[in-house]
């Protein structure tokens, strides 16, 4: 994993206050908290990056609930 967090998630990761940071943190993918603790990355990078991932999990989380519910609604 080499990839960067973009500039639109480093803006939205500016604007969080402390504590929703922490709860980002505390859900980070293992890859991203060793890049952190070897200072490959900033924490604000990691937070950026970790927005960025759930926003895509999301979205596929919600691409196959509606493919779901579709399929439930045609049975």
């Amino acid at each position: 994993m080499k990839k960067t967090p973009s500039d639109e998630y480093l803006e939205k990761a500016k604007l969080l206050s402390k504590e929703e940071t922490e709860r980002l943190l505390s859900r980070t993918r293992s890859k991203l908290i060793r890049r952190l603790e070897k200072e490959k990355m900033t924490a604000l990078e990691v937070v950026a990056l970790q927005l960025e991932f759930e926003d895509e999990d999301l979205n596929e989380w919600r691409a196959r609930m509606a493919e779901i519910s579709k399929k439930t609604k045609g049975e």
